[in-house]
């Protein structure tokens, strides 16, 4: 039974972080004590050294021989379970990778390292600070990985597609340049070589490093984002939307015309937005206006960009010109009928393109050498290897590591909680408003945080025999805020940042209080 006493000391145990966290805002939304160039001296620093430090100090007093792996089951089983039933959502005409990358890093990726430690120290003692340190490693080495192998894969195929719509099955080879760390975080180039086998061989490099004088090689510029084509090519790689890029002609009440319409108009809205300025386009009385409207207004929403409309000439006897506009009438539905059929078996051409996608082994190496320069630029991946290399050997050697590394260590780790909450402070302060993503979004990033994690990993954890505190731990961290390490993919790889955005502030509002309503009940 929870009593009063224990309410107060989980308080107790995290009400310092959040002063932290208050004192950040504060310096820059209320006191304007730190500048956006500051802030962003101070996250360079919590990045580079104390969030490091402070992952090394607890992976390293961790021991890898007595870890809990059935504890590390249940966890593991809930981000599974998650890809799983993303992989397979995805395999659907519903499915949608960017909606799946966002709900995958809700479920597998809370704030461990930063909230976890000391709430659980809090709540259940010092046998739960192993236990999080168990999934710190984890997360760190494998989910956080998964995570960015996801980012890594979408940027590699907005790349590919956009800029080789055609060719994609045709790329035999794609070399990274050494200096490019990422595929969605800088302006890229793409430059391709016909091989004498007709196989496209790619080479995508920093923009600045491409020389333009250059003509054995064609160029694309890539924004950072990856998603604006190329407007030329040497190689004569071609898209099929440049056909679509047709100017409209009015037409004249004189002579017939032909109208070549845009994808997003149909010919009632040109029609009735024509009517509204007749001296300028069609000349002739309001009267015959209105029974030309007539002819076309009736199709709904009929519109191509090989579609055309003959208009008939204009005609003095008025059945006549009844029974010719009638006639006209039909054949123009039976000719848009056809365009529109037409124009539909060209989209499903463009989309059948566009799914292609280079050789799984191409696209194997490219997701690889990627994830690898990533992972092996980022200090916590350093600090995850080396804590993980230095636990297996001291604990199987029973050595302790000099006092003066292990001091050093211990002073930069100190600042790391402190620092880190400072910094996501400063991270609150620096957006527009705490619901950045709309109240939709806000609501399913909540929902999936709070409540469908905690209940998934309740129901893989409890069917392999975890109960008692054991069970209780797993839930509640399960429970915790979202971790900032999403937010940093979502923002370099641009996908929806607002939304991690919000997971992470909002999240950390209301934290606290979920996690003591989870405590409690858990506890009754």
């Amino acid at each position: 039974m929870i009593k009063g006493k224990d309410i107060y000391n989980v308080i107790a145990g995290i009400v310092p972080l959040y002063v932290a966290m208050f004192l950040g805002y504060g310096s820059v939304r209320w006191w304007k004590i730190l500048t956006p160039e500051q802030c962003s001296g101070v996250n360079r620093f919590v990045s580079m050294f104390a969030a490091p430090f402070l992952a090394f100090k607890f992976i390293s007093a961790n021991n890898p021989y007595k870890m809990n792996f059935k504890f590390l089951a249940g966890d593991s089983l809930q981000k599974v379970f998650v890809m799983v039933v993303l992989y397979i959502w995805n395999l659907t005409r519903f499915g949608n990778m960017d909606t799946g990358i966002i709900i995958y890093a809700l479920f597998a990726l809370p704030n461990t390292l930063v909230m976890g430690i000391p709430l659980m120290e809090a709540m259940y003692g010092k046998f739960s600070t192993p236990l999080i340190t168990q999934i710190v490693v984890l997360q760190s080495v494998i989910w956080n990985t998964v995570l960015l192998i996801l980012f890594e894969y979408r940027a590699a195929k907005i790349l590919i597609q956009e800029q080789f719509p055609d060719n994609t099955a045709a790329i035999a080879t794609v070399t990274i340049d050494p200096d490019v760390e990422s595929l969605g975080g800088e302006p890229l180039q793409a430059d391709t070589d016909v091989g004498h086998d007709g196989k496209l061989h790619v080479v995508v490099r920093r923009s600045a490093s491409v020389s333009s004088n250059n003509t054995s090689y064609k160029s694309f510029e890539l924004p950072s984002s990856g998603l604006s084509r190329a407007s030329s090519s040497v190689s004569e790689i071609h898209s099929i939307y440049s056909a679509r890029e047709t100017p409209l002609r009015y037409p004249s009440f004189e002579s017939p015309h032909i109208i070549n319409l845009p994808k997003s108009m149909s010919v009632g809205t040109i029609l009735e937005e024509d009517l509204k300025r007749p001296k300028k386009f069609w000349g002739g009385s309001r009267k015959n206006n209105s029974r030309v409207s007539s002819i076309c207004t009736n199709d709904d929403s009929i519109g191509s960009s090989n579609g055309v409309v003959v208009l008939p000439h204009h005609s003095a006897a008025s059945r006549d010109e009844h029974d010719e506009l009638t006639e006209t009438k039909e054949n123009s539905r039976s000719s848009l009928s056809g365009s529109w059929k037409k124009m539909e078996n060209i989209e499903e051409n463009v989309e059948n393109k566009k799914k292609q996608m280079p050789s799984a082994r191409v696209m194997t190496k490219l997701i690889t050498v990627m994830a690898y320069r990533k992972l092996s630029w980022n200090p916590n991946t350093w600090a995850s290897v080396v804590g993980i290399t230095w636990s297996l050997i001291a604990y199987r050697c029973h050595i302790k590591m000099p006092s003066i590394i292990e001091g050093s260590i211990t002073i930069v780790s100190n600042t790391g909680l402190g620092m880190a909450m400072f910094s996501l402070g400063l991270f609150m302060a620096l957006q527009p408003k705490i619901i950045a993503c709309g109240k939709k979004w806000a609501a399913i990033s909540m929902g999936v945080r709070f409540l469908a994690g905690p209940a998934l990993i309740a129901a893989t954890s409890a069917p392999i025999g975890i109960r008692g505190d054991l069970l209780r731990v797993e839930i509640i961290q399960a429970a915790l805020p979202q971790g900032i390490i999403p937010f940093i993919f979502a923002k370099e790889y641009n996908l929806y940042p607002d939304i991690f955005s919000t997971a992470v502030i909002f999240g950390m509002v209301v934290a606290l209080p979920v996690t003591i309503i989870y405590y409690v009940l858990l506890g009754l």
